[in-house]
């Protein structure tokens, strides 16, 4: 198969699969356990949090592990309570679900607009109404478009009205450069499973002096900030995954952005064809784009049936009828937004399979 959907998930890297493995039988101490095999473990989980620190360039106590990115965010908004909450129209679902079905805890909740280019309306447009203890969540890259938001420029307006600064950071993990330093946010949502890590595992980074809201209580696990004994094999796996990324990133980026030039070109040759937020900086590895003479869901199945996996946008929204809430927010034509089709490529992928899914896309769309 060739699999060009790495923004929904990725394949657990091998290196990874043999640091876990242990965690499994052999040491499957609790970690909140004092004797020997409990030690083991929470020294696995200590050594974890140093890897994904090095990562982000962030201090290791400033690591909290969670179930994933969905639960990470939760527990950023969940901080929030009592304060006005500013989103974007882009964010990913697990943001906007938490902002409107708890909008009772908040002051109010503000979506912010973004331009046809898929970026963020410009931080000074929304800078007479920010007010003194707002909380903003604004996501680092958009698993859509690729398009990488202006968070930088944002926590500068934010930071002189004394707010807070939330960015989720999945989908630009392992992609670019990413440091939870140098940025300066709040709070930080990152997963393992974007970055060749196991599934059912994420963390929130904090700086010192924010208050996290427990959404879980029953144990002192995680600093008494998430209950629940930790999932050590799967926290090993991201903490080694994340050690590869760092190790590989320029590596990785190198390659992936030489396959999006390659796909990008000769997807160019297909008439009608528009790729979404082409002029604005991307991740190097994600490609959306539309043929307004297409059926989007109609392509993406055909391609299954020749063994090619895409997607048309975030996998946490298949099923819906309605197109994509970050097209519509782009202002997208709807039959060119119902045609979307996201290539989102991975570290193993090859210029073949680049050069194979072009033909048999230009082969699919001819039988039109």
């Amino acid at each position: 198969m060739i699999y060009f959907d790495h923004n929904a998930t990725t394949a657990v890297d091998e290196r990874v699969v043999e640091a876990m493995m242990p965690y499994f039988r052999q040491l499957y101490g609790n970690p909140s356990s004092l004797y020997r095999l409990g030690r083991i473990a929470r020294s696995a989980i200590d050594t974890a949090r140093e890897q994904v620190g090095a990562l982000i360039d962030a201090p290791a106590a400033q690591i909290l592990f969670t179930h994933g990115g969905t639960e990470a965010n939760a527990l950023a908004l969940a901080s929030a309570q009592g304060r006005r909450l500013w989103i974007s129209a882009i964010e990913h679902p697990s943001v906007v679900e938490n902002a409107f079905r708890r909008a009772e805890y908040y002051q109010a909740v503000t979506v912010l607009s973004v331009d046809d280019s898929g970026l963020i309306m410009s931080e000074t447009a929304a800078e007479q109404s920010l007010q003194a203890g707002d909380f903003v969540s604004l996501m680092l890259a958009n698993n859509e478009t690729g398009a990488i938001q202006p968070v930088a420029r944002w926590l500068e307006v934010v930071k002189t009205k004394g707010g807070w600064l939330h960015t989720d950071a999945v989908q630009a993990l392992g992609k670019m450069p990413v440091s939870f330093k140098r940025l300066g946010v709040d709070l930080m949502t990152l997963s393992s499973h974007k970055i060749y890590g196991p599934k059912g595992c994420g963390a929130l980074v904090w700086q010192d002096g924010v208050e996290i809201q427990p959404l879980l209580y029953g144990g002192d696990q995680e600093r008494g900030l998430r209950a629940g004994t930790e999932n050590v094999a799967a926290i090993v796996g991201f903490g080694k995954a994340a050690e590869l990324a760092r190790l590989e990133l320029d590596e990785r980026i190198k390659q992936l952005q030489i396959l999006r030039v390659r796909l990008e070109r000769q997807l160019k040759t297909i008439p009608g064809l528009v790729i979404f937020a082409e002029q604005v900086e991307r991740l190097p590895n994600t490609v959306q784009f539309g043929i307004s003479s297409a059926n989007g869901e109609m392509l993406l199945m055909r391609l299954d049936q020749k063994n090619i996996a895409v997607s048309s946008g975030s996998a946490c929204a298949v099923g819906s009828t309605q197109i994509s809430p970050v097209l519509a927010a782009m202002h997208v034509d709807d039959s060119l937004a119902k045609s979307a089709v996201r290539v989102s490529l991975g570290k193993d992928n090859t210029e073949q399979e680049i050069d194979q899914f072009v033909s048999v896309l230009k082969t699919l769309l001819a039988r039109n």
